[in-house]
């Protein structure tokens, strides 16, 4: 037994030191990271937010030139939307549902881990975008035809798919984690029924993580398309339908 014993605190200790830190697969360290990081995420889309609000204070404000002003609006929705509210959700979940359901952690350690530094690449690269001086400016749900190639020719657009593109991969590799673990990974005599609400509500939320966010990633890989190989999927004159994006995005919605 102390063999046994002394093995599983082999492969579960985690020495000190930065290389263990990056490398953490145990939940309640990803969950920690999800919280602080979603939290910096609505710190700067709350920045954006005044900065928008304060233009519109006055008549004649110069605060914001026209451009800057679309660019606020647009990453201030894109960053609570996306890189704040769900993430912190999965922050909480992550740290909390495995010790409700007695496991102890998630059922692809690994795979939360690498959820976690995707939705972190997702983030940096959108926020490249202000570097780079082509932030997205069409609003956070980004309807064609304003945002296809031929109103907005930049690189504007280019970051706001790719970014949610991956930031989808993320959620969805996230969900799938907690549908499986909730299924597979509960304590002995823990039934469906004697759940916790909480962990009802976490598992609900990932089914409709996984049946909605396909749509999304879906609409910005054809719209990608459509911008840089010219396959006219929105694009009305060459027979493609521009209310289709309103259909893939609103599922998501």
């Amino acid at each position: 037994m102390a063999t046994i014993g002394a093995r599983l605190e082999e492969l579960w200790e985690e020495s000190p030191g930065l290389r263990s830190w990056l490398g953490t697969v145990d939940h309640k360290r990803i969950g920690k990271r999800y919280c602080y990081t979603a939290f910096l995420f609505f710190v700067v889309g709350g920045v954006e937010a005044m900065l928008v609000r304060t233009q519109l204070a006055r008549p004649g404000e110069h605060l914001l030139n026209p451009e800057a002003y679309n660019e606020m609006f647009s990453m201030h929705g894109i960053t609570m939307i996306f890189f704040f509210i769900t993430p912190m959700l999965f922050g909480f979940g992550n740290f909390f549902v495995p010790l409700m359901i007695g496991t102890r952690d998630m059922a692809f350690p690994r795979l939360n881990a690498f959820g976690y530094w995707v939705y972190l690449f997702a983030g940096l690269f959108l926020y490249s975008s202000v570097l780079a001086g082509a932030a997205p400016n069409d609003g956070w749900f980004n309807y064609v035809t304003l945002s296809g190639k031929m109103y907005t020719p930049a690189l504007n657009i280019d970051f706001y798919t790719l970014s949610l593109l991956f930031l989808s991969i993320s959620t969805t590799v996230g969900a799938i984690n907690f549908i499986v673990t909730i299924f597979k990974m509960r304590a002995p005599g823990m039934s469906i029924n004697r759940m916790p609400l909480y962990v009802w509500s976490m598992l609900a939320t990932s089914f409709a993580v996984v049946f909605a966010l396909p749509s999304l990633s879906m609409a910005n890989v054809l719209l990608e398309l459509d911008r840089r190989f010219g396959f006219h999927v929105f694009d009305p004159s060459k027979g493609g339908d521009a209310i289709l994006w309103q259909h893939l995005f609103w599922i998501f919605g």
